[in-house]
């Protein structure tokens, strides 16, 4: 059974940090895109960053690019988005996703404030 557990979501301040885990079980993330999403509150769903199977390639949005690293533990079957140098307009609800062609798994949310 495939499941993407999110934690790490808090309350910051512009400016902050943070680093957001997702916890995959019931598959090898080493053999998967995975994927961090986010919806901002009365917003549709915006797409993050990827990184690849394989050799980890990794690419992303331009509204977080050089903010944000994302990374995999494969030993561990776990996925990181390191957030810094947070902005409001950050504030979202961060989703993890198996990417198989689209996204055909996500977990429930880790909920990210940023506001002072």
């Amino acid at each position: 059974q495939v499941q993407l557990v999110e934690t790490g979501g808090n309350s910051v301040q512009p400016g902050g940090s943070l680093r957001l885990s997702c916890a995959a079980s019931g598959f090898a993330i080493s053999d998967n895109y995975m994927t961090w999403v986010r919806q901002a509150p009365g917003k549709g769903l915006e797409w993050v960053s990827d990184i690849s199977h394989g050799a980890g390639g990794t690419v992303y949005a331009d509204s977080v690019k050089g903010r944000f690293t994302i990374s995999r533990d494969n030993a561990k079957n776990m996925v990181y988005l390191q957030m810094n140098s947070l902005k409001p307009e950050d504030t979202a609800l961060y989703y993890c996703a198996r990417r198989s062609g689209g996204i055909d798994y996500w977990g429930k949310g880790t909920p990210v404030t940023v506001s002072s």
